[in-house]
């Protein structure tokens, strides 16, 4: 008899571990995502970018460091071709291109277009749901290990700049962020964290 209990224990465990992890992936969703992401209050890494204009037969690559502490602070530091710093601070965007001998200073919510591309990472990063949803509609694909996230914009003046973000990712990290403009032309950066 005692067999018997333990013969039915391990035929039934399989099927109840098989139906948790159906049970997770169907509830594994947008809001699951963005706690997750809200969870990490920093990160920093190193970003490769390739942006692909019409006028250019190759594309304008570039590479330098990125750095993210919630729920407001980014900054990207170009180190090639040319040193190009920028710094979001709560809401001002301060530009520094020593190359082109230009510092400015943006406050947002002055630039409505600048700033719904600003918060397609700043909100993703910070798993910020409700500011992403003020900008985007959303569509998410796969599962916690590996995501792909659509946005394409609400407003009128984003849209004549960007037709859509794509941002692709696994667990609470984002692995690489592509825009693809209203004019046909594109850019593709990615991420490689560090460690901390």
């Amino acid at each position: 008899m005692r067999f018997l209990l333990l013969l039915l224990c391990l035929v039934s465990a399989p099927a109840s571990a098989e139906e948790d992890r159906n049970r997770d992936a169907a509830e594994w969703g947008l809001p699951q995502l963005m706690h997750s992401l809200a969870q990490r209050q920093g990160s920093q890494g190193k970003f490769t970018e390739r942006k692909y204009l019409s006028v250019l037969n190759r594309p304008l690559e570039s590479s330098g460091t990125l750095k993210f502490q919630a729920p407001g602070h980014m900054e990207k530091h170009t180190l090639v071709p040319k040193a190009e710093d920028l710094v979001l601070d709560q809401g001002v965007l301060t530009i520094d291109s020593k190359a082109h001998n230009i510092k400015r200073t943006l406050v947002l919510q002055e630039y409505p277009a600048v700033w719904a591309f600003v918060e397609s990472i700043r909100s993703t990063l910070a798993g910020d749901l409700a500011t992403l949803e003020r900008f985007y509609r959303i569509t998410l694909e796969g599962d916690a290990a590996k995501w792909r996230m659509r946005l394409l914009p609400i407003e009128q003046k984003t849209r004549e700049m960007v037709r859509e973000i794509v941002i692709t990712g696994h667990g609470d990290r984002v692995a690489e962020i592509e825009m693809r403009e209203s004019n046909g032309d594109h850019s593709s950066m990615t991420v490689v964290e560090e460690t901390q």
